[in-house]
């Protein structure tokens, strides 16, 4: 197969990996520059050109669109699905993973565990969102954060109407959500390849964070997830119809709940974590999968 990568960073872990693991199993990989990239959007001639030249044909992409540009990101993937070329992850899945509170208007549709999520945009109604999310300790997010920032917690009531009033008045959008001691500072990643968990690792925040994310400067280790972990991992896979994602799970008194989906997970945390070449099951589902023209929903929105 020839792959093409839409990628802005080259150099990165995940991105090597993958180049690696497709030349390893005799295909060729280019990693293409996203923001580099501009349409020919022509009737019935759709094109994508780069750095001067038309891209030459390719069997399938792999989007590793970072958040910062999804717009236009999710636009030059359009263009290759319009094209035929078959997407690991559809664009469609990946602007509903991207969008927070879609995604978890799509989680709880089909009954998937969740921590008590409330949105507003009047902040004349935050102490009924306060309520609804049931009091003290919450937490507070940006729908548009990533990687941890934008992610505070409020330890009592008049700190979360603080802290919502002052994102209120930068004009951006957040979500409250209950906060989930019992976790301790740690969650779950399942790795979710093809409708299954191919690999999971356990997340512990930094001291006095109770984010566990890497980039915030947590660590990771290895975990046995149980049938109920591993089955609400798959089925948030499958909401959001990503076919490779990272699913962010706590661990809550009730069961799981998933946090976030995550449509470009990193695999240096979860390959060291666990030692599973996640790379190369990433390349055998695209082996097996990757048909010209194959996109469920053809680029459409």
């Amino acid at each position: 197969m020839r792959i093409a990568m839409l990628a802005r960073n080259a150099s990165l872990y995940s991105h090597q990996r993958l180049k690696e693991a497709a030349e390893q199993r005799g295909h060729e990989l280019d990693i293409i520059n996203t923001l580099r990239c501009y349409m020919n959007i022509a009737s019935r001639r759709p094109q994508v050109f780069y750095n001067g030249s038309k891209l030459p044909p390719y069997d399938a992409v792999i989007p590793r669109i970072g958040a910062s540009v999804t717009f236009y990101g999710l636009a030059v993937l359009r263009q290759f699905e319009m094209m035929g070329v078959y997407p690991l992850n559809e664009s469609v899945a990946i602007g509903r993973s991207r969008d927070k509170l879609r995604s978890m208007q799509l989680l709880a549709r089909d009954g998937i565990g969740l921590p008590v999520t409330t949105f507003a945009h009047d902040p004349k109604q935050t102490n009924e969102v306060l309520k609804l999310a049931g009091g003290a300790p919450l937490v507070v997010k940006l729908l548009e954060g990533t990687q941890g920032i934008g992610v505070v917690l409020a330890d009592t009531d008049r700190s979360a109407k603080s802290v919502i009033e002052a994102f209120r008045g930068a004009k951006v959008n957040i979500l409250v959500q209950e906060f989930i001691k019992e976790a301790g500072g740690t969650d779950i990643r399942a790795l979710v390849v093809g409708g299954r968990v191919i690999a999971a690792m356990k997340r512990t925040g930094a001291a006095d964070d109770f984010r566990s994310n890497l980039h915030q400067g947590g660590s990771a280790e290895t975990v046995k997830i149980s049938p109920e972990e591993r089955s609400t991992a798959v089925r948030a896979a499958k909401s959001m119809g990503l076919n490779v994602c990272g699913v962010d799970m706590l661990r809550a008194n009730h069961g799981a709940v998933v946090m976030e989906v995550n449509s470009s997970p990193g695999l240096e945390g979860v390959e060291n974590a666990t030692g599973i070449d996640v790379a190369g099951k990433i390349i055998e589902f695209m082996e097996k999968n990757a048909k010209h023209g194959a996109t469920k929903t053809k680029g459409k929105g």
